[in-house]
């Protein structure tokens, strides 16, 4: 392998190692209350129910700002019905509005539960906001 002009050769082993390494910095999960994001290796993101190990539980999105536009495109107070009219069906309707609530960068909180509906609060919302999740 060739760094800034440098060779360097590993190991079949050392070279195994650093591409775990190299996934392992490239992918995040973070649990939440009741749910659950993961920054996957190809840069797409991955909501799912907290524990939860079935595709029917989660919503992947291509990238984190994708979810950042689709929160930013919803009214002041949505709610599952809502999430439908983006064209997301089921019971990930639910899942994304208890994420928006629970997730750090999105400014809002759960201001219903029947039905289940989030209410955005004040502060930055947007393109100011990072991508990363709790980055500063």
């Amino acid at each position: 392998m060739a760094i800034d002009g440098q060779d360097y050769e590993l190991s079949r082993e050392a070279a195994t190692e650093l591409q775990d390494a190299v996934g392992d910095a490239l992918t995040q999960h973070r649990e939440f209350f009741r749910t659950a994001g993961t920054f996957r290796e190809d840069g797409s993101y991955e909501v799912s129910r907290r524990g939860a190990d079935s595709s029917g539980n989660a919503k992947v999105f291509r990238t984190f700002d994708a979810m950042v536009r689709l929160f930013d495109r919803l009214p002041d107070e949505f709610s599952a019905e809502e999430m439908g009219r983006t064209g997301i069906t089921g019971s990930r309707r639910h899942l994304l509005v208890r994420h928006f609530a629970e997730h750090p960068d999105f400014p809002c909180r759960i201001s219903s539960r029947n039905p289940l509906t989030a209410e955005k609060e004040s502060g930055v919302v947007g393109s100011d906001r990072t991508s990363e999740v709790g980055a500063d």
